[in-house]
């Protein structure tokens, strides 16, 4: 934060991990494709790799043999995600901050995730919080590429320094680097920045002094 806290405009967030505790959902999703195909169930690495990558790029990885991403590819076309919604945990005090927040500053959510977005903010009462959603379907590069953050930093006519970015992951703080955005790491010590943060408590101390 350049200059202190009164440079920033935009507070922008990624999904997995920040708004939301996420692993119970896509265990399952991820899991009930494998189990579709006959395959085992996913190991810790690939649901590491799942976290943080869009689904295509998740899926690419579970079925690394071409024919069978394919086929894997187009189940997941008529699969919902509507049943795994609700296994999604809100993060605490996740609400409470936004309607803090706004109007002083902009909000913003940047992530990997694509046609599922819209549906969880819904299922979830927070549509109304948001001034932008940029997904994996917006741009042509999704993290750790900076496109989401400089699509974001477009629409709100700012300069990056006037933008944060509250991510847990490493492909959040390379997408943070590359767009010139302070990167606020949240609940993960082994990134990299000069802030870190627990819980969303922290950051509304931060943004409301």
């Amino acid at each position: 934060m350049r200059s202190g806290h009164e440079d920033i405009r935009v507070v922008a967030f990624d999904c997995d991990g920040v708004m939301f505790d996420s692993m119970q959902a896509n265990m399952g999703y991820y899991n009930s494709i494998l189990e579709h195909f006959g395959k085992p169930l996913m190991t810790p690495e690939q649901f590491d790799h799942a976290h943080m990558h869009t689904a295509n790029e998740a899926l690419a990885n579970l079925f690394p043999d071409p024919d069978a991403l394919k086929a894997a590819l187009e189940f997941r076309k008529k699969m919902s995600y509507w049943p795994f919604i609700k296994d999604m945990k809100i993060e605490p005090g996740l609400k409470s901050l936004l309607k803090k927040i706004r109007p002083k500053y902009g909000t913003a959510i940047a992530t990997n995730r694509s046609d599922t977005m819209q549906g969880i903010l819904v299922e979830h009462g927070l549509e109304e919080f948001f001034d932008l959603v940029v997904t994996a379907l917006d741009v042509k590069n999704p993290k750790p590429h900076p496109d989401l953050l400089i699509k974001i930093v477009e629409h709100f006519g700012i300069k990056p320094y006037q933008a944060i970015y509250i991510g847990d992951s490493v492909l959040d703080e390379m997408a943070a680097k590359a767009a010139g955005i302070t990167l606020v790491a949240y609940n993960n010590i082994e990134l990299s920045s000069d802030y870190h943060i627990t819980n969303l408590k922290e950051l509304e101390e931060m943004l409301t002094p």
